[in-house]
């Protein structure tokens, strides 16, 4: 696997190694060992997987406490990927980063505590896998508003095309008002 940092070097694309012939394909897509030695020693104690339509939005989400790091792959279709760095000890506090990951590209995004995370649906239809380096607990997870101007995400929306966000992901909180990790 090739460990690749971004503008914002604790978040990671990782493009592991796709061995391919006339049957289909193989691809390892998390040894513990590649990851430790890229700087990533966590241990990964769940997995989510999520389907949604184009132009759903989903995020941006954290855990205030009991913070998930998430390796995040799609395994059908295409969304535009984003996390913004939440700790305020972190030189790049306040900052975004997004790429975008497919079932045709094979990239997956790391994304550590302290982020806040969420995706656009690109293609008609994405299927979403990570994993999670600590359990759901909905008493701490937060959502940070996906369109605040202070970030200015740019989001690949088709111009007058608005995400279809659920209730809790419209009510997210600016960037300004947001609990954050130290």
């Amino acid at each position: 696997m090739d460990f690749t940092p971004t503008t914002i070097p604790d978040v990671l694309l990782i493009e592991p190694r796709v061995y391919g012939d006339e049957r289909g394909f193989f691809m390892e897509t998390y040894r513990a060992q590649s990851f430790a030695e890229a700087g990533i020693p966590y241990v990964f104690v769940q997995d989510n997987h999520s389907g949604s339509s184009r132009w759903i939005l989903r995020g941006l989400h954290y855990q205030i406490r009991q913070a998930q790091g998430k390796l995040v792959r799609v395994t059908a279709g295409e969304v535009f990927d984003v996390a913004v760095d939440l700790r305020r000890s972190s030189p790049t506090f306040g900052r975004w980063v997004g790429n975008v990951l497919s079932a045709q590209n094979r990239l997956q995004m790391w994304v550590p505590p302290g982020f806040a995370h969420g995706f656009l649906v690109l293609s008609e239809w994405a299927e979403v896998l990570y994993k999670a380096t600590d359990y759901y607990a909905p008493q701490w997870e937060r959502t940070l508003l996906w369109s605040d101007p202070q970030l200015a995400i740019h989001w690949p929306l088709p111009e007058g095309q608005l995400p279809l966000v659920s209730t809790k992901d419209a009510a997210g909180v600016p960037f300004e008002r947001a609990e954050l990790y130290e």
